[in-house]
């Protein structure tokens, strides 16, 4: 199954890729050339067509469960300042998603959404300490019924030039949801509670809406 935010991009490149080859056939280049042309057009046409690629998942999590919004690499678990929305302390968790990776980023808990603010930015290598402040990047807050808030902040990297959000403050959401997306290269930040369990590790490689990252305390009331 293809992402919806892949379909002007595939058509676009399915007209680019098609005028050499017409060009060559036209102009009675040799088979070879044409052959090779043809061989290398549709690994291209590949390339775009993997990225857009948009895999059913499974979700299943119990309660309190926290789980990826996106395929990756944790990069950073760490405690850090979360100066937008909570303006304070929180546990953070990082992945790094490669150009190979799926882009579809889907919600970490069941709740509604709560908060939803777009930021015009710099394209620093995801992967800079800066890009969680500096780069483009969409900050999603949701609010869980008894485990408290959660962030995700969608940012993007040196090639990613344009970050989907399908979710606005009000909107009830579903754990595992597609609620965004980003191309070609980028990375998602979660803000958690400092007493959130972590459940991953550096180098691990989640499944955005499959693998549980953390597990969350029930909020007092």
């Amino acid at each position: 199954m293809l992402h919806r935010e892949g379909t002007k991009t595939i058509f676009i490149s399915l007209v680019i890729l098609a005028i050499p080859y017409v060009l060559l056939t036209q102009l009675g280049a040799p088979d070879w050339a044409v052959t090779g042309y043809l061989v290398v057009g549709l690994i291209l046409l590949g390339l775009v067509l993997q990225f857009f690629r948009n895999p059913t998942r499974t979700t299943n999590a119990q309660a309190g469960d926290v789980i990826a919004p996106a395929d990756g690499t944790v990069v950073v678990i760490e405690e850090a300042e979360e100066p937008e929305y909570f303006k304070g302390k929180r546990k953070q968790i990082s992945i790094f998603m490669s150009p190979l990776n799926v882009h579809v980023n889907r919600a970490p808990v069941s709740g509604k959404t709560v908060f939803a603010k777009y930021h015009k930015g710099k394209y620093l290598v995801a992967w800079h300490p800066k890009s969680s402040t500096e780069n483009e990047r969409t900050t999603l807050v949701f609010s869980t019924p008894n485990h408290g808030e959660v962030m995700i902040r969608q940012i993007a990297g040196a090639v990613a030039r344009r970050i989907a959000v399908y979710v606005q403050p009000g909107q009830p959401v579903s754990v595992g949801e597609d609620v965004g997306f980003i191309r070609f290269g980028s990375r998602v930040d979660i803000f958690l509670p400092l007493d959130a369990e972590i459940r991953c590790k550096i180098g691990d490689k989640p499944s955005g809406g499959e693998t549980v990252i953390a597990k969350l305390h029930a909020a007092n009331n």
